[in-house]
């Protein structure tokens, strides 16, 4: 059994709460971050809503939207 693309609706008037949508994760250049599997970093370049280039001393690495292991310090 595959999974639908399309996401599922919400009615009004059903009585199960909506499910949260996380809001977007926003960097902007210089932001020290920290990555859970590459370690501190410091954002050093960024392509609108897409990716961020992150320096973290020994690679820079481009880490792709929505951001879920990486967090602002």
């Amino acid at each position: 059994m595959t999974k639908s693309a399309a996401p599922k609706r919400h009615l009004p008037t059903s009585p199960f709460r909506a499910p949260v949508i996380p809001t977007p994760k926003h960097f902007v250049v210089g932001d020290q971050v920290t990555h859970d599997v590459h370690g501190l970093g410091r954002v050093i370049g960024l392509e609108d809503g897409i990716a961020a280039l992150v320096d973290f001393g020994s690679e820079q690495r481009r880490i792709l939207s929505p951001y879920t292991k990486m967090t602002k310090l």
